[in-house]
């Protein structure tokens, strides 16, 4: 016993020192930042959002054009590629820590010449089997837990991978749900244009007639008609601009087109905003597709450490091998019990000298980890600002949406009382007509404020994590551990 720890401890003391190298990051606790007012005042009794978190806007068109997007997009599919192609390589790595079993057989007809050179003796001009067969079996012993911790390192890459491919799918929901509020504000924008367009053609029609009655002049026609062009320009516009939002939102889908031709006008209706939960921010911060993919990647890292800690440790194999020969002659000859031949026993490759190979490796595993490490502090403190600006956004966007409610209301009660005094003979029609004129454009300005209180509201379940549940790694994945001796017990 004695003598098998010498030699333990004299190989180890042969090994290539890592110079200490370490990594130098340091992930921020989540529950030491302060979120701000804004998440604190959030409705503490709120549920998280569903999975299909798109329903909370009422429109059966929407939810049929997302189900269909989700089926048919090119993006998704190159995520779900992504996804296989990892789970794949993990299963390689894998691999390399199960027992080796290789059959390796030859057969070969061989001519032997009747030459000097060759020394053929007895078989000069004459032809024989040169056959051989061997059984060998290898079994790496991962004293150290290298080829452990690189499996490990490959199924959290390929849970990095997972994450990433739902990350796809929460932003694919997201550009969306933001085109399809678009176009429903391209549609409103466009009634309220051809309004517009209706009150300016009516002034002109006044204009002119006050012209033929001798009580007006050519100047009133003048700028009657000078805002005409414009108004059908903007019309035009509106009127691409809902194409090209079919455009987007078809090709979105994973379709041709053509295929927007078939959208009808969106009827989205805003129901109760989603509140936050009690516990803030970690079981906000667990359901975001990006934050588990980065936690992923720390932990994968902290398993590339490991990797290359392992690698300057000596590493021992066992192999052994069953098999036999035969130069001349039948071909099954190698068969016979008087051709077998075996071995059995381990091999050792102990790291001397490699020029600095090693600790460059580990110089680099080092560094990933702490790249991975400040990647994670960044999008956790990315997602408490998108947080904080999605609530933010929808408190300012609340306010803004009663004052412009207040603005309509006030232009409609102008509009009416013009057309009360027009009735009672106390003033043209042409004041009831450029009275009409506010109030349309009060008008455009609440439907673009609704529009972005749809798209703030969006943006916060994205914030939110779409519904999406937390799927991360546990706290110590996340830190790097010293190789150990796997043969003997652990404290």
């Amino acid at each position: 016993m004695r003598a098998s720890l010498l030699t333990l401890f004299c190989l180890l003391g042969a090994c290539i020192d890592s110079s200490g190298i370490l990594p130098q990051g340091r992930r921020l606790a989540a529950q030491q930042l302060d979120p701000g007012a804004d998440l604190r005042r959030a409705e503490r009794e709120a549920a998280w959002p569903q999975a299909r978190w798109w329903q909370a806007y009422g429109d059966a068109q929407l939810d049929a054009w997302m189900t269909q997007a989700l089926a048919s997009s090119p993006s998704l599919g190159q995520a779900a590629a992504r996804v296989r192609r990892a789970r794949a390589l993990a299963g390689v790595v894998e691999a390399a820590e199960a027992p080796q079993l290789e059959l390796q057989a030859s057969a070969q007809r061989q001519r032997w010449p009747d030459d000097y050179f060759y020394g053929p003796g007895v078989l000069g001009r004459t032809s024989s089997w040169n056959n051989s067969a061997q059984l060998g079996f290898s079994y790496d012993l991962d004293l150290w837990g290298r080829e452990r911790s690189r499996s490990r390192q490959t199924i959290d890459q390929a849970r990095q991978t997972v994450a990433e491919a739902r990350l796809a799918t929460l932003e694919l929901q997201g550009n969306l749900v933001r085109s399809y509020i678009r176009l429903a504000l391209q549609h409103a924008e466009l009634d309220i244009a051809e309004s517009l367009l209706e009150q300016q053609q009516a002034l002109l029609r006044l204009a002119r007639r006050r012209l033929h009655d001798g009580i007006g002049t050519q100047l009133d026609v003048s700028r009657a008609e000078q805002p005409l062009a414009e108004s059908r320009r903007q019309i035009d516009a509106l009127h691409e601009a809902i194409v090209l939002s079919g455009h987007q939102l078809a090709v979105l889908a994973g379709q041709g087109p053509g295929a927007g031709e078939r959208l009808r006008r969106p009827s989205l209706s805003l129901q109760r905003p989603p509140g936050l939960p009690a516990q803030l921010p970690l079981d906000l911060l667990g359901h975001r597709p990006d934050l588990q993919a980065r936690r992923w990647q720390v932990a994968a890292a902290a398993r590339g450490i490991e990797v290359a800690r392992a690698d300057f440790y000596p590493n021992v194999e066992l192999r052994a091998a069953l098999g036999g020969s035969a130069t001349q002659g039948g071909l099954l000859d190698v068969l016979h019990y008087d051709k077998l031949t075996y071995h059995l026993g381990p091999a050792l490759s102990l790291p001397l000298y490699d020029g600095g190979r090693r600790r460059g490796e580990l110089g680099v595993a080092s560094a990933d980890y702490d790249l991975a490490v400040q990647q994670y502090n960044q999008s956790l403190l990315q997602a408490l600002q998108q947080v904080a600006d999605a609530l933010a956004r929808q408190h300012s966007l609340a306010r803004q949406a009663q004052l412009a409610a207040e603005a309509v209301r006030v232009a409609r009660r102008s509009s009416e009382l013009a057309l009360l005094a027009q009735q009672r003979g106390l003033t043209g029609f042409d004041a009831v007509l450029q009275s009409q004129l506010p109030l349309l454009e009060r008008q455009r300005v609440e439907q673009q404020v609704r529009a972005a209180q749809f798209v703030a509201q969006a943006d916060l379940l994205l914030a939110l994590g779409g519904g999406v549940r937390p799927d991360g790694p546990p706290e110590s994945a996340l830190t790097t551990q010293p190789p150990h001796l796997s043969l003997l017990p652990q404290p």
